[in-house]
C-alpha cells in the first residue's frame, strides 16, 4: 500500500513574475489617476508674464495656483489670485476690496471704506516707485462699491498693470485659484505671502 507524503517545507510554486507585473501595474495606474485629479480639480501651474506683480512676482516664474480652497471659502483680502480675464487670456493679481466694500485711491494710497490700505507687500518698493513717477505711481481712482459676488484686485506694481482700475471687479466665477508656491527657478522657491 503506498502512501502520499507530503514535504512540509514545500510551498505551492507561485507565479512570481505574473504577480510582479500586476502589482506595478496597479502602482502605475493608481499613480497615474491620482496626478490626474490634483492636476484637473486641486493644482495647477502658472507663468507669471508680464511686469503687473513686480517687486513680487517676475515674468517666467512658474506658480502652483489651489484651484480647491475657493470651493471652501471665499477669496480674503491681500490674497493672490489668478483669474479669467479673457477667453485665452488669465491674470495675476492681489485682492484688495471684497464684496459691499468701496474702493478708492487717492493721494497714491488706496482706501478700502475710506481708511487707508496697510500694503506691506509693496512698501519697499512705493519709494522707487514715488521716484521714478515723481510721486505719480497710484493715480487717484474715484471711489466704488465692490458688487457681490466679486473682489476688486490691483496688481503690486501700480504704475504698469491692467487690474480692476481697468477692467472692473472680478467675479468668483472667473476666478481659478490663490497662488501659493512659486516653484521656477529653484533659487526663488517660496510660500506666497498673502498678508494684508
Amino acid at each position: 500500500m503506498e502512501l502520499d507524503e507530503k514535504d512540509e517545507n514545500t510551498q505551492p510554486v507561485k507565479p512570481a513574475a505574473k504577480s510582479e507585473v500586476w502589482e506595478w501595474t496597479k502602482a502605475i495606474l493608481i499613480a497615474v489617476v491620482l496626478v490626474i485629479v490634483i492636476r484637473v480639480f486641486i493644482f495647477k501651474p502658472f507663468i507669471v508674464d508680464g511686469p503687473s506683480m513686480q517687486p513680487n512676482f517676475f515674468t517666467g516664474e512658474r506658480l502652483i495656483v489651489s484651484e480647491w480652497i475657493y470651493h471652501l471659502r471665499k477669496p480674503h483680502r491681500g490674497e493672490v489670485v489668478v483669474f479669467h480675464a479673457t477667453e485665452d487670456k488669465d491674470y495675476i493679481k492681489r485682492v484688495v476690496a471684497l464684496p459691499g466694500e468701496t474702493v478708492a485711491i487717492s493721494g497714491g494710497k488706496v482706501l478700502v471704506n475710506g481708511e487707508p490700505l496697510e500694503e506691506p507687500y509693496i512698501a519697499d518698493a512705493v519709494k522707487r516707485y514715488k521716484e521714478e513717477t515723481n510721486g505719480n505711481y497710484n493715480a487717484d481712482f474715484p471711489e466704488e462699491t465692490v458688487p457681490e459676488g466679486s473682489v476688486f484686485v490691483l496688481g503690486d506694481n501700480r504704475v504698469d498693470s491692467t487690474d480692476s482700475r481697468i477692467i472692473g471687479p472680478v467675479s468668483y466665477k472667473k476666478i481659478i485659484g490663490r497662488a501659493d508656491i512659486v516653484f521656477w527657478p529653484l533659487n526663488k522657491i517660496t510660500i506666497v505671502n498673502h498678508k494684508n
